[in-house]
């Protein structure tokens, strides 16, 4: 396959999927993940996609009644367990809510959800799924001002924290590295005390992991299990982590 089919089939699978990640493609065509990046960073350039931490999301275009009931059906049956618990994510939302995106990859694939729903304020720090937001004049977007930490391309820190003084949002959703039962929410990033704050902030804290972070623990805790109301998570979750989050004061949802 030369480069140019590729990167027509990476377009293929966005406007199938919505989004894509680095690491999902080079293991697909079988090439290095900075040759992955590179495509991304061409297709960026011609306007085709927009790039994130890690993957890039379609350009929000508008599209017919029809055409978004195709989408919603490809993102319910998609193969990337991200979109899924995405969509699941977004139908908790209603007109009206105001909803706090966590940094992260399965938070900006929320964003994408989101821009479906009329009438609704979202804070965020996550800098990719601002820009999805930022599309919609339906939205009220708020962002958290504060430090950029570029590895996660999301806001940190005191200004950040500040940001969200006298605000009351209905569902925060958060991601995280790994999840362990016992511990929580985990990270191999530096300390996430804005997400402390966020859930303090908030009627319901939703974590959106895939069921490959409940094989991994990071050396700093995101939120501790008794901060969580409800997870969101695929259906390879294995029969013992079903068990272990079952004796816990939370809802599990698999998408």
């Amino acid at each position: 396959m030369n480069t140019f089919e590729r990167r027509n089939l990476i377009i293929k699978l966005l406007k199938e999927n919505g989004t894509v990640l680095v690491s999902d493609l080079s293991q697909q065509f079988d090439i290095s993940e900075v040759s992955i990046r590179t495509d991304l960073r061409l297709l960026e350039k011609q306007g085709l996609l927009i790039r994130f931490h890690g993957g890039a999301g379609l350009l929000n275009t508008p599209q017919s009644e029809d055409t978004e009931t195709k989408l919603e059906e490809r993102y319910s049956l998609s193969q990337n367990p991200k979109n899924q618990i995405a969509y699941a994510a977004a139908k908790l939302i209603k007109e009206g809510n105001t909803i706090i995106l966590d940094s992260g990859s399965t938070t900006m694939m929320i964003a994408h959800q989101l821009l479906k729903i009329k009438n609704i304020t979202v804070i965020t720090n996550n800098l990719p799924a601002a820009t999805i937001l930022s599309d919609s004049p339906d939205i009220t977007l708020v962002l958290c001002g504060g430090t950029v930490r570029h590895k996660t391309r999301s806001m940190h820190g005191t200004m950040a924290e500040n940001a969200l003084q006298g605000i009351r949002a209905d569902i925060m959703f958060v991601g995280a590295d790994g999840v362990d039962p016992h511990i929580g929410l985990t990270t191999f990033n530096e300390g996430y005390h804005i997400s402390s704050v966020m859930a303090s902030v908030s009627s319901k804290v939703v974590a959106v992991v895939d069921s490959t972070k409940f094989n991994r623990n990071g050396f700093n805790v995101v939120l501790p299990m008794n901060k969580l109301d409800l997870i969101i998570t695929d259906r390879d979750l294995s029969p013992q982590h079903k068990a272990a989050l079952a004796g816990l004061n939370l809802s599990l949802k698999i998408a």
